[in-house]
């Protein structure tokens, strides 16, 4: 297993992580990730730890906390093995301060996860929304709190706008609080939005990104092919509307591309997507997520091998979008470019 630092911070993580949205899955989202039980859960813990992946991600919104629940039991007795990452923000409640990130909700919340958890710290702790009713000084003050009492380790955010990041940084380095360090963000070979604003941030100001979804919301994982209909078996019947969107020409250029590197490499479609984002600048860990043990065996094979430049070309090729206004100048004209050269 290859470690990275997280972004500026001292802190080593691997290369691939495991997301723990089907721990205790229920409801119409995260019933149909999977239903991960306790049993079934230090099953996965054993074999990610046995890979060396030993930071895994959940959230307080996973299951109306269940997650977090399913996790703190599969880690019972090896808390110094694991690095734990979760994420509050979104709604747990219809109570007016049971969402949100004001001084009241992220000391309430924090406390919740770490009883969940069963642990008296959170290793990473990430804003899963950015909260535009509560001042940033509120929030970052609080934050830094949680870290100085102990509760909290490292800080991060997900969802966060390349100008809501940057405002954050410029406040904490103004009061002397902690950074934020990781940026859990949706990046992927059919959503390659990151690369536009929060890459060449996370580059500048030395923040690392978690990615989330690697496989495209699971229209990566090479069931879907062009001119077939969507498989009977797959999640994306219940789940497509609640995930990035995709035009079906787009997704389907990608995959004709991962099918011929599939076939020259011998590796699997979402092995090859995956690949991939573990060379892309700022990447500091890939979060993947699995059902079962074969899906979570299939994932870590993974890594350990490199696509060749020619493969990597003809990928960056078939998923490349034109950028949104401000940006597409700084590609299109030479002018603009010598100015800003692409990080990618």
């Amino acid at each position: 297993m290859d470690y990275r630092r997280l972004g500026a911070s001292g802190l080593k993580v691997p290369v691939l992580s495991f997301g723990a949205g089907t721990f205790g899955g229920s409801g119409p989202l995260f019933g149909a990730w999977g239903t991960t039980d306790e049993k079934e859960a230090r099953r996965l813990l054993d074999i990610c730890l046995e890979a060396g992946v030993n930071l895994f991600d959940t959230a307080d919104v996973y299951s109306n906390g269940a997650s977090e629940e399913v996790l703190g039991a599969a880690i019972k007795g090896r808390r110094s093995e694991v690095l734990i990452s979760t994420k509050t923000a979104l709604p747990m409640g219809d109570g007016p301060n049971d969402y949100g990130t004001s001084r009241e909700r992220l000391i309430r919340a924090v406390e919740a996860a770490l009883r969940r958890l069963g642990t008296d710290h959170i290793d990473l702790l990430q804003l899963h929304a950015f909260d535009a009713g509560t001042p940033i000084e509120e929030v970052l003050s609080t934050l830094d709190g949680l870290v100085r009492a102990g509760k909290v380790r490292y800080l991060g955010v997900s969802n966060f706008s390349g100008w809501q990041i940057m405002k954050s940084l410029a406040i904490a380095d103004r009061h002397g609080w902690t950074r934020y360090v990781a940026n859990q963000a949706y990046y992927s070979l059919i959503g390659r939005d990151y690369e536009w604003e929060l890459m060449p941030l996370g580059l500048d100001q030395g923040v690392g990104a978690l990615v989330w979804s690697p496989l495209g919301w699971g229209r990566l994982t090479g069931k879907l092919q062009r001119g077939q209909a969507l498989p009977a078996g797959s999640r994306l019947h219940q789940t497509a509307d609640f995930g990035p969107p995709v035009d079906d020409e787009r997704l389907f250029r990608v995959i004709d591309a991962l099918n011929d590197v599939a076939e020259e490499t011998g590796k699997t479609v979402p092995q090859i997507a995956i690949n991939w984002l573990t060379g892309r600048p700022t990447v500091s860990s890939v979060i993947i997520g699995a059902r079962n043990e074969d899906q979570l065996r299939q994932n870590l094979g993974a890594i350990g091998w490199s696509l060749t430049p020619e493969q990597r070309q003809k990928l960056d090729a078939a998923s490349a979008v034109e950028a949104a206004y401000p940006y597409f100048p700084y590609r299109r004209q030479e002018g603009f470019a010598r100015l800003n050269p692409p990080v990618v």
